[in-house]
């Protein structure tokens, strides 16, 4: 190689070489701080949209988590209530299956009616105050619930609860009857034994919509399952396309060290050897 004071190609290799040790150190140093290898598009262009990808759609997995756990929520906040319901029916029905022995005066079938009045009282009470989150649940006039447990907008992704299991559940919708004519009825001999039919009757009803309740609670839990798994599967995706192996880039670090302060102490010498054709003079 010739030896010229106008062009050190010499120097010139060595700072290329610096350059590029510099820039994998700094790779380095970014990777391990940040806990990613893929921190910027010119990373791995492919890599990083398929992440960017991934991660809208754990956003997305996140939040049908919780639209399920509120629609599991709502269904429990409906069956309570319709137990409470169902505790007040079943103890009316003994009332007025006391009331139709015939062995009570008047002044005992006035207080069964008062009891019954006031559990029919209690029945209203309770279904005009039911609701969640502002959602009335036995006085729904909007119709049946749809409830968005999955990322899409196609069905698959929503489960559709009946407006069935919201329709009234006051005592006159329940018994077929005003609260004062029923509570009526269930103290007199000759009519107190056919309320009981009414009153099972009314029981079968919320059975049948607490049974649906059940049905639905089972698909929501479901769906909670199997977003958990899809959560999984996705966040382990994520990690293996995404996150930076420590033990790797701590020895891409110090081999990058090791090169940049080699080259340094070259560059040095690079840079001295126009000097040398001075000693030609």
């Amino acid at each position: 190689m010739a030896l010229t004071i106008n062009t050190n190609l010499s120097s010139l290799i060595v700072q290329s070489n610096l350059n590029s040790a510099t820039t994998m150190l700094n790779q380095s140093i970014e990777r391990m701080s940040t806990g990613y290898k893929i921190n910027h598009a010119k990373d791995d262009a492919a890599g990083y949209s398929i992440a960017a990808n991934w991660e809208t759609q754990l956003g997305s997995l996140d939040i049908a988590t919780q639209n399920t756990s509120m629609g599991i929520d709502l269904l429990t906040t409906a069956e309570e209530n319709y137990a409470l319901l169902t505790s007040h029916l079943q103890r009316i029905r003994d009332l007025t299956e006391q009331a139709a022995n015939g062995t009570y005066g008047e002044d005992s079938l006035e207080a069964i009616k008062s009891e019954i009045t006031a559990r029919l009282d209690e029945i209203d009470r309770i279904s005009a105050n039911a609701e969640f989150n502002g959602i009335n649940l036995m006085s729904n006039a909007t119709g049946g619930i749809t409830l968005q447990v999955g990322i899409y907008g196609d069905p698959n992704s929503q489960i559709e609860l009946d407006a069935d299991l919201f329709q009234d559940a006051n005592a006159s919708f329940l018994l077929g009857e005003s609260n004062t004519t029923f509570a009526d009825a269930c103290t007199v001999t000759d009519t107190a034994a056919a309320q009981l039919t009414k009153i099972d009757d009314a029981i079968a009803k919320i059975s049948e919509r607490v049974t649906a309740l059940g049905s639905a609670q089972n698909r929501l839990e479901s769906a909670s399952t199997s977003l958990d798994v899809q959560i999984e599967n996705l966040t382990s995706s994520l990690s293996t396309i995404k996150d930076a192996d420590i033990a790797e880039e701590s020895s891409s670090y110090i081999q990058a060290q090791i090169l940049q302060q080699a080259a340094a102490t070259l560059l040095a010498t690079a840079n001295q050897t126009p000097s040398i054709a001075l000693n030609l003079v």
